[in-house]
């Protein structure tokens, strides 16, 4: 009988700015008669999920990450669903994971070399990135996460090439190359290429990310501080002030020896915690020092939490007067104050502050809408087209699945700043029927956009 360790499973990254072709190539990949059985996540930016139900002839399982950062907390939903599938590796061959057009492919890419557990049991087999040949230049001229996902890619799709004049396509093609000069680049129209171009790549080239990104191995976390502190006996509480955020997530964690080593080694065991669901605690309840996740701190008027033990560990956690807290934001915007019974501000023994190596385009959100009511298809397209006319250099991204009025199959659309595209879908059958609509952008404006399609329902 062989002991050998299994192979590990590899793992396909799809990354592109919004709207250049990740979700049509995944269904290119899905739609081959390959034979494989592939398991496939999905980040979506936004509340209102819509990818999955543009994935069509999936019979894999797909998994959803609704949250437009995929390297803060996400990369813990990331760890828990690929921990999950370890379980199930029988039912499947590989996995593909479609991250949101606005992110920063690093952070996936350094699950895979700084968590043990994960990068013991899959593969990071390659980045592929989609280019929007129509649109890159005006992406890379205020986008960040456009240059990131070229600069990681180790393959390169240089998509909707049919958009873009020669000329134009050989100066995109120069650009790219400046930003990464070693990817294997493809131009392709509908993102049409090879499998093996994208599912067999060899492997994440990991030296030269380094070589890119010096600090790509020093992982990033969805806190900003840890610190210290010595809590021998009772009557110790947190006191909060209203600060610039709705709330305060943070976790607690018992330590041996009070070193800011400590705090570091604990920082990815808190990690896998903090990204769970916290635990929201209004004022005046108490927190209790054995909870296992995070809680959440609502913001409002100033606060005071009692912290206390309860429970068949309590005995044993008694004996640590250590804990570390680890805050989400740094306690200085909320004016977070550990106390003791005497109404005394302690002093963290440690502490230490964790600086994301990362930012986030505040211009840019997404406005999702979901309403019921069958749409006046003219009225419907008219709205949605003078909408991107007067809003398409600012709306990288819109999409949805729509009733329309008198047709049994789901409408679906999908636009790219002034460009648009629809079709007809599968049959709604006996799923409700419902319109879901989602827009990218900057300087959206939510309730004039949900006025306008409202107003599309047909009145009966």
């Amino acid at each position: 009988m062989s002991n050998s360790t299994p192979a590990r499973i590899p793992v396909t990254v799809l990354t592109g700015f919004l709207g250049s072709g990740k979700t049509t190539l995944l269904n290119r990949i899905l739609g081959e008669s390959h034979g494989l059985r592939i398991a496939v996540i999905e980040n979506e930016f936004g509340e209102i999920g819509v990818d999955q139900d543009l994935v069509i002839n999936a019979e894999e399982e797909i998994f959803e990450m609704n949250n437009g950062c995929i390297c803060c907390t996400v990369r813990g939903d990331l760890i828990r669903i690929l921990g999950n599938l370890v379980k199930r590796r029988d039912k499947f061959d590989r996995v593909i994971v479609e991250t949101t057009g606005m992110a920063d492919p690093g952070p996936v890419a350094q699950t895979f070399f700084v968590d043990d557990e994960i990068g013991s049991q899959f593969a990071l087999d390659g980045i592929i990135t989609l280019v929007d040949a129509r649109h890159i230049d005006l992406h890379l001229q205020d986008s960040d996460e456009a240059v990131a996902q070229i600069a990681f890619a180790d393959v390169l799709l240089l998509n909707k090439i049919d958009l873009v004049s020669p000329t134009e396509l050989q100066a995109i093609e120069s650009r790219i190359r400046a930003i990464n000069s070693v990817a294997r680049l493809q131009l392709v129209h509908m993102a049409d290429t090879p499998l093996p171009v994208v599912l067999d790549v060899g492997g994440f080239d990991l030296q030269r990310a380094l070589e890119s990104r010096p600090e790509f191995l020093e992982p990033e976390y969805p806190f900003e501080w840890a610190g210290i502190y010595l809590l021998p006996g009772d009557g110790y509480r947190i006191e909060m002030q209203t600060g610039p955020d709705p709330s305060l997530s943070l976790f607690w964690l018992p330590l041996r020896e009070p070193s800011e080593a400590a705090l570091l080694a604990g920082a990815e065991a808190v990690f896998r915690d903090f990204s769970a669901e916290p635990t929201a605690l209004q004022p005046g309840a108490a927190m209790n020092l054995l909870q296992h996740q995070a809680l959440q701190l609502i913001n409002g008027t100033s606060f005071s939490f009692p912290l206390g033990f309860s429970g068949s560990e309590a005995a044993v956690w008694r004996n640590s007067s250590l804990f570390a807290v680890y805050t989400q934001h740094m306690p200085e915007e909320f004016n977070l104050r550990v106390v003791d019974a005497s109404g005394n501000t302690l002093t963290p023994v440690a502490e230490h502050n964790f600086n994301p190596a990362h930012t986030h385009d505040d211009s840019v959100s997404s406005v999702a809408l979901e309403f019921d009511g069958d749409l006046d298809a003219a009225l419907f397209m008219s709205v949605l087209r003078r909408l991107l006319q007067s809003q398409g250099q600012t709306l990288f991204r819109s999409k949805g699945i729509v009733s329309i009025a008198g047709d049994d199959r789901r409408y679906i659309f999908q636009g790219v700043h002034m460009l648009l595209d629809d079709a007809a879908g599968a049959p709604w059958g006996d799923s409700p029927r419902t319109n879901r609509l989602v827009f990218i952008g900057r300087e959206l404006e939510p309730e004039l956009l949900e006025r306008l399609f409202k107003a599309c329902v047909v009145r009966t």
